[in-house]
């Protein structure tokens, strides 16, 4: 399926598509690869259960702005680690006796936009083999701290347990352990849940007029080469109650955006070489670099009503990082669309960071993490009992 071009970057098309071929090449140069996407014609089983969990990402080099709305398609290629301080798991059961698709988020049924979204998704996978069977959704975030704050990626991470859970409920396991698959079917709740099904540190690959089945995320750390990072998240809430998908709008409209398109090739190139390599310095500086690119773009997509995502904590937190970085701590502050901020350091630098998070006197939780792995698929029986605990209707 052949994706949108907007208009005004109709020019830069193109550009994009050259810059996608040389990070395949240099993904296959390290020994990566992936599957072919499946025909799934007349596969869908007459009924069938799974549960699935998945980890929220933190970006390294980010993204903002929709080519394709419908097909969540970004401008341009991204990279992120998954960041196991949370977590989102989700049932889904696919039944014919229903009459139309239901789900309960959290514990209260989902509704209007909500509920649009993970129908959405749902249509994409039965649309696959063509099947009309409706769907029952369960699913619930869970975060290791005393709050979510905005900003921590669980988006990403219900995304990626919806399309897993989804596409093994109707298809079995073993179509389910297509990663191409379920990260294409990821992408379509939020785009960066195809990274959240991938894993690990990934890159996603995009651009305008990208066809969806190439549209999906490849990890990179598959021998353990990121084992020794910490990621310590301290959740913080948005106080003028930001909206992702008004991020998504206005970034595109900032000047700075085109820029930040046509740089992406030579920046997603070192981050792969990187992330291979165990470099988790480089990844962290340009997870740091591109948090304030990011908001700089964000902030300046509109004349009169500048989006200013971050909260007065982030300038603390960003001074202390290099506060640290001159004592000869190693650690680097990423945040994403919110204020809530991810800090990538060494474990053996864990502890000073905590400290120095303490140390600022700001109120501000630090959850110790680590890099997670992909989405995967768990015992149905089990997810049933941990969502009842949390008091989840089933």
């Amino acid at each position: 399926m052949v994706t949108m071009i907007p208009a005004p970057f109709a020019g830069l098309a193109g550009t994009m598509a050259a810059a996608d071929a040389d990070l395949r090449t240099a993904l296959r140069a390290h020994g990566l690869s992936w599957e072919e996407y499946p025909d799934l014609t007349g596969a869908a089983r007459p009924r069938g259960a799974a549960a699935a969990l998945a980890y929220p990402m933190q970006g390294v080099l980010k993204y903002h702005g929709m080519s394709d709305w419908n097909q969540r398609i970004a401008y341009l290629p991204s990279v992120s680690l998954c960041n196991d301080a949370g977590y989102t798991l989700t049932l889904v059961e696919f039944d014919p006796s229903l009459p139309a698709d239901v789900a309960t988020i959290g514990g209260q049924p989902a509704l209007g936009r909500e509920l649009e979204r993970v129908r959405q998704s749902l249509d994409a996978v039965r649309a696959a083999s063509g099947a009309t069977v409706h769907a029952r959704v369960v699913s619930k975030n869970v975060v290791r701290g005393a709050r979510i704050g905005k900003g921590l990626g669980s988006s990403a991470s219900a995304s990626a347990a919806l399309a897993l859970a989804a596409t093994a409920a109707l298809y079995g396991d073993d179509v389910a352990a297509n990663r191409r698959l379920v990260s294409c079917m990821a992408r379509l709740l939020a785009g960066s849940g195809c990274r959240s099904a991938a894993g690990g540190c990934s890159v996603w690959l995009s651009y305008p007029g990208i066809r969806h089945e190439e549209s999906f995320a490849v990890r990179l750390d598959t021998a353990g080469q990121l084992d020794e990072v910490r990621l310590i998240t301290t959740p913080i809430d948005s106080r003028v109650g930001l909206k992702t998908e008004q991020a998504h709008l206005d970034a595109p409209e900032s000047a700075l955006f085109r820029c930040w398109m046509t740089g992406r090739r030579d920046e997603t190139l070192t981050c792969i070489d990187a992330a291979c390599a165990g470099d988790w310095r480089t990844l962290g500086q340009w997870a740091e670099l591109d948090s304030m690119r990011l908001h700089g773009i964000t902030m300046s997509g509109s004349r009169e009503n500048k989006l200013v995502g971050w909260e007065p904590e982030n300038i603390a937190l960003f001074r202390m990082c290099n506060d640290l970085r001159a004592a000869g701590v190693p650690v680097y502050c990423s945040t994403d669309t919110g204020p809530t901020a991810v800090f990538i350091t060494h474990r053996d630098y864990e502890d000073a960071v905590v400290a120095a998070i303490a140390g600022l006197d700001l109120g501000l939780e630090a959850i110790r993490g680590r890099v997670a792995g992909p989405a995967r698929l768990v015992d149905v029986a089990e997810a049933r009992v941990e969502l009842r605990r949390a008091n989840v209707e089933l």
